[in-house]
């Protein structure tokens, strides 16, 4: 299993939308998630930033997560998600949430 933390900034005035947004993720975006080996999703707030994390319990991250992308639910559910964010400063040129590094772990 993979852990996986990434942040990304909410746009301030449209905090509420995404909010709300998040109380009914249509199940076919949520489906192709379990499928794409992904579980235990939780995304959290701090100010007007959004910190997600993952486990990942498949063999070929970078695959899963095309396949997510190619996903035309998934894709319906971005065009409503995506222009209530922007990335964080920290971002690497075109990572839209960026990847943060593990420095603790208690098991």
């Amino acid at each position: 299993m993979r852990r996986v933390a990434q942040v990304i900034r909410v746009k301030p005035e449209k905090l509420a939308e995404y909010v709300e947004l998040h109380r009914a993720v249509p199940e076919p975006v949520l489906d192709r998630l379990r499928r794409s080996n992904i579980a235990n999703y939780s995304i959290h707030l701090l100010g007007n930033e959004l910190f997600s994390y993952f486990e990942y319990h498949g063999e070929d991250l970078d695959a899963d997560l095309a396949a997510i992308a190619a996903d035309e639910a998934t894709q319906a559910w971005w065009r409503l998600t995506d222009p209530c964010q922007e990335p964080v400063p920290e971002a690497r040129p075109g990572e839209w949430w960026a990847s943060m590094d593990q420095v603790f772990l208690m098991e």
